[in-house]
């Protein structure tokens, strides 16, 4: 289980361990919190009064300081994972719906024609789809686009690299992404 761990103005930062939200905690860091409880950490006694430390983790923590992702600037980081479900596992090319296993990422101007590896450069494809395209554009192959690509956002991007979000740390994030995503449809 992961805490959603964001700037205290809310942009988000990381995805952090329960043990590493104990830490902001406990370096009183954390500046504001939000979403369900998931955990409670019991500490050690104190020496004068005897009280026992308890610490309270929520699924969303908002902490000090200075954000260090500015999501203007983010290019997040392209994995076959995070391209598959982008692209709702939905070939580029024949619309099928496919397992991950069948799945390729396939470069709309080829590598080998002087192709970038860029979120904008490339789609979900399945198998045979890839092959029959080869190392050719798809005006080449007389493949056209069914959908176009694009550079998911820093909220997105979140959603993306991780698979076990919980519902109160989805909901803060799918508030924020764009209107265009097909995270939404």
């Amino acid at each position: 289980m992961k805490v959603l761990k964001l700037s205290a103005q809310g942009l988000p930062q990381a995805w952090i361990s329960l043990e590493l939200a104990v830490l902001h905690y406990a370096a009183d860091e954390v500046r504001w919190e939000m979403g369900a409880r998931i955990a409670t950490f019991h500490g050690g006694h104190n020496a004068i009064t005897g009280e026992q430390s308890i610490i309270h983790v929520n699924s969303i923590i908002g902490t000090k300081g200075v954000p260090s992702i500015n999501p203007f600037d983010l290019v997040p980081g392209l994995t076959n994972s995070k391209l598959f479900i982008r692209d709702r596992n939905v070939c580029a090319y024949c619309a099928d719906h496919v397992s991950e296993e069948e799945l390729t990422r396939e470069h709309i101007i080829p590598l080998g024609q002087r192709g970038v590896d860029s979120w904008m450069n490339v789609v979900t494809a399945c198998r045979a789809c890839n092959h029959r395209k080869s190392n050719r554009t798809p005006e080449q192959a007389n493949m056209p686009l069914l959908y176009t690509p694009y550079v998911p956002s820093l909220w997105e991007d979140f959603i993306l690299r991780n698979r076990r979000i919980l519902a109160d740390q989805m909901e803060f994030l799918m508030a924020h992404v764009p209107k265009s995503s097909r995270l939404l449809s």
